[in-house]
């Protein structure tokens, strides 16, 4: 799905996932007991923030960007290690999947979550356009959500049960912000008008304007409309010249005795009297 999205926003190329898998809870309580063992060792030469994590949330600490934690972490204990055959194989069968869709991936073993509702396979995308703000889309697997919010699992820290029972599930979450400022380092956007059509219609029919607008946007829902309240038509026609709209369709009695409306092409000025659903067709009017 997220590959999809990329492709479509034209970041496909832009755009690198990372796998990691976490294996079952048990697996990575007895995994997270040997890391908090080997840094317990090393404190002294842990960032501040990893020094209290140590305590609260090992695992986390492998997300550390400072260069004394990351020098520390190179002789660390190996979360893959600590996986059984079941996690091995289906984290294997995950990559193959992956390689047959032609989505090109690269392991990360620091690559974990710190709430132990996940298992198994986690993931992000990330890219080395934004610096270090270099996760765009994270997600992974949490097969123990859905029993944890029926108070049916177990997530004790300190317990290495597996939940009671569990329920396949997996999501991500993105930053939308950062997916925007990624948007623009590829290719800017240029700023666009607040709209493709203002309909102006005269106060006398101007309910007419208002249906008019209404069924456009129906049949064309990739064009903009705007219209302005129900005032004169110069004042209207005003309204229409600076919204930047590139037609205006303007709308009185004799269009509407006639179903026709007129069109003006806000840049040249010219203007053309033409049938109702003229609009209707991407052939008469594309949106910029």
């Amino acid at each position: 799905m997220t590959h999809l999205m990329w492709q479509e926003l034209g970041l496909k190329d832009e755009m690198h996932l990372q796998l990691n898998s976490l294996g079952e809870l048990d697996e990575r309580h007895a995994y997270r007991e040997a890391l908090v063992a080997y840094l317990t060792d090393k404190k002294d030469q842990l960032d501040e923030d990893s020094k209290r994590r140590l305590t609260t949330n090992p695992l986390r600490i492998l997300d550390s960007k400072e260069a004394s934690t990351q020098a520390v972490l190179a002789d660390a204990p190996k979360l893959a290690d600590f996986l059984g055959t079941e996690s091995v194989a289906h984290f294997e069968q995950v990559q193959a999947y992956l390689t047959a869709l032609g989505i090109d991936f690269e392991i990360n073993p620091h690559l974990v979550r710190g709430l132990d509702y996940y298992n198994k396979t986690v993931f992000e995308w990330v890219t080395d356009k934004l610096g270090s703000q270099a996760t765009v889309c994270a997600g992974g697997r949490y097969d123990g959500l859905v029993g944890q919010l029926k108070s049916i699992g177990t997530n004790d820290d300190k317990s290495d049960k597996k939940p009671v029972k569990s329920e396949p599930a997996i999501g991500f979450a993105m930053g939308l912000e950062r997916l925007l400022l990624l948007m623009e380092a590829v290719a800017p956007i240029a700023d666009k008008p607040a709209c493709d059509v203002f309909v102006v219609a005269h106060p006398d029919v101007y309910s007419a304007g208002i249906s008019y607008a209404q069924n456009l946007r129906y049949s064309r829902p990739d064009v903009r409309v705007k219209m302005a309240s129900a005032t004169s038509l110069k004042a209207q026609m005003k309204k229409a010249d600076k919204s930047g709209a590139a037609l205006t369709v303007i709308i009185a009695q004799q269009e509407l005795d006639d179903n026709t409306v007129s069109i003006k092409d806000m840049q040249t000025g010219e203007q053309q009297t033409v049938t109702q659903d003229w609009l209707s067709s991407k052939d008469n009017f594309s949106r910029k």
